[in-house]
């Protein structure tokens, strides 16, 4: 596939093996149908139940025609054409933010950013890989370790919840990473597409989900911390303890009991 110019790419759209299952706006998808890299029989016969379970390697591809991307920091495997990597720090200050973000949102502080025309290709992973368009939530919160990728029109903030003395007696996250702006953001999520719950809210409407089972919520919604029951005894007999609150208009994503981000 060309890149550039005088530069051609063989042997990975074109290979049989591999296949794009989406794509949106600079961000493609490949997934190969089985991992050829395997040489030893009991890991051959491993990722033979894995392929029939679905469980397939998928890279993040990125074609960039003088764009530029952020990506999660180590998530580059190579890169050509006219592309260069920086950061998108703009100064000490900027520096220090970031650093800060960095730390209570347990995402990289820094993060490279990509500018240029060229292709880059992650690095390979079995986790599910989501295409969302920020537009589309007006600010999108995600939870700890799903972010890999953003067009840079995309903006990185952070979103807290509304009670704080509840999160952190309950050792919960009380702050996410927030992507905001116009632009595609790549997620890697432990489920697919097709297993994750959304929750569609109305004013006057309130979801409450226990632990990390939300992966992203929109930001119009208020989340807060609280017990999940109005007395502590109640709480105490349901087992649950402190649940995440969310409430007003918005959606809510939702992994399944057997999946666990954090």
């Amino acid at each position: 596939m060309p890149c550039e110019k005088d530069m051609r790419i063989f042997n990975m759209h074109n290979d049989s093996n591999v296949s794009i299952t989406k794509k949106k706006g600079v961000f493609s998808v490949m997934e190969h149908r089985t991992d050829l890299s395997q040489n030893d029989p009991s890991q051959a016969m491993m990722h033979f139940y894995m392929q029939h379970q679905g469980i397939h390697k998928r890279q993040l591809a990125i074609n960039l025609s003088n764009q530029g991307v952020i990506l999660q920091n180590g998530a580059m495997q190579w890169m050509a054409g006219d592309v260069k990597s920086t950061t998108d720090v703009k100064g000490i200050g900027d520096l220090f933010g970031k650093a800060i973000k960095g730390k209570i949102t347990g995402e990289s502080a820094i993060n490279p950013l990509y500018k240029g025309t060229g292709m880059i290709i992650c690095e390979p992973t079995y986790k599910h890989l989501i295409l969302e368009e920020i537009s589309d939530h007006g600010g999108l919160a995600v939870a700890d370790g799903i972010f890999l990728a953003c067009e840079d029109t995309v903006e990185l903030k952070i979103s807290t919840v509304k009670t704080f003395s509840g999160a952190v007696a309950g050792n919960m996250g009380i702050f996410n990473l927030l992507l905001k702006g116009v632009g595609v953001a790549a997620l890697e999520c432990p489920l697919p597409e097709e297993e994750i719950i959304r929750v569609d809210l109305s004013q006057g409407e309130e979801i409450r989900v226990d632990g990390p089972y939300a992966i992203m919520w929109d930001e119009n919604l208020v989340m807060s911390v609280e017990r999940s029951s109005k007395t502590l005894l109640g709480s105490a007999v349901s087992g649950e303890g402190l649940v995440n609150v969310y409430r007003g208009v918005g959606s809510v994503w939702l992994t399944t009991a057997s999946a666990n981000v954090k």
